[in-house]
């Protein structure tokens, strides 16, 4: 995955959201099952003209079957004759040829050394989740989680506390061979609106698998009153998953943005990114000395 494209091709950033609910996640998957990134390579192709040509996209962040997104980025390399001849009216020919629940705002050219992926530095994510009796709004019900429990917001922020920082998440990811779990989590907060709706905000430089649905399955927990604020620290602590841990249902997710450094720190954020982590103290880590 080159940080560059090839000679001949232009890299292309691609800034665009989707409504999750029918998609079985982002990547393209070999049973044939509808996802976001076929239906835009598929759009691509035709509105280019590409016939049996494929244009791969990279991603900020692969989302699962159900969860939504307002700002992901994806970047693809197309040929400078391609790019030079449809690139004033692609966007509007995408917006011809895409389902409707998906949508691409923006394309452009990147920058040099820019990688959808591997640039970025924070992905920000948010999940909604009302606690009122009633249930949810129906014209929200497909982006709100109804918890039939009165939720405590500042216990639940009490114990959202203890968990930001660079940590090993193992307890809260679905383990993948040989990948780490080790991230920092830069802000988890919840916010109780006018509505009634609760909005968690959660930052990170990136995420493992589950890890977003199983923190908020945790703070639920703390919220209802089944478990003390002190309880997902210690979760978190003992490093492996707790079948209390509920990985709460996708719709109620939503990434919201992905940020990114300065065009000349670029090249340094990739490497950074595809660095293997290790947590200061922990056998071979540098970074202790």
């Amino acid at each position: 995955m080159s940080d560059e494209a090839e000679p001949g091709f232009v890299r292309v950033r691609m800034d665009l959201s989707y409504d999750g609910r029918e998609f079985s996640g982002w990547a393209k998957q070999a049973s044939g099952r509808r996802t976001v990134q076929g239906e835009i390579e598929d759009a691509l192709r035709t509105v280019t003209r590409s016939k049996d040509t494929t244009y791969e996209l990279t991603v900020a962040g692969r989302t699962d079957a159900g969860v939504h997104a307002r700002g992901q980025v994806a970047h693809v390399d197309l040929p400078v004759e391609l790019w030079a001849e449809h690139e004033e009216k692609l966007l509007k020919r995408l917006a011809g040829r895409l389902p409707k629940d998906v949508r691409v705002w923006s394309l452009r050219e990147a920058p040099s050394g820019f990688n959808a992926r591997f640039s970025a530095i924070w992905r920000r994510y948010a999940y909604r989740v009302t606690d009122n009796p009633g249930g949810v709004d129906p014209l929200l019900r497909g982006h709100v989680l109804w918890h039939d429990w009165p939720l405590d917001v500042d216990a639940m922020n009490e114990a959202a506390e203890r968990l930001v920082g660079e940590h090993d998440f193992a307890a809260y990811c679905k383990k993948r061979e040989g990948a780490t779990t080790i991230r920092t989590l830069q802000e988890l907060s919840l916010v109780r609106g006018d509505a009634g709706i609760i909005t968690a905000t959660v930052r990170a430089d990136a995420f493992c698998h589950n890890m977003v649905r199983s923190l908020i399955g945790a703070l639920l927990f703390v919220g209802d009153g089944h478990r003390g604020p002190d309880w997902p620290g210690k979760v978190l602590a003992a490093g492996v998953r707790d079948s209390a841990v509920h990985v709460v249902r996708p719709h109620g997710l939503t990434l919201e943005e992905v940020g990114y450094p300065a065009d000349e720190l670029l090249a340094a954020r990739n490497k950074e990114a595809r660095n293997r982590r290790t947590l200061p103290g922990a056998p071979g880590c540098e970074s202790c000395q």
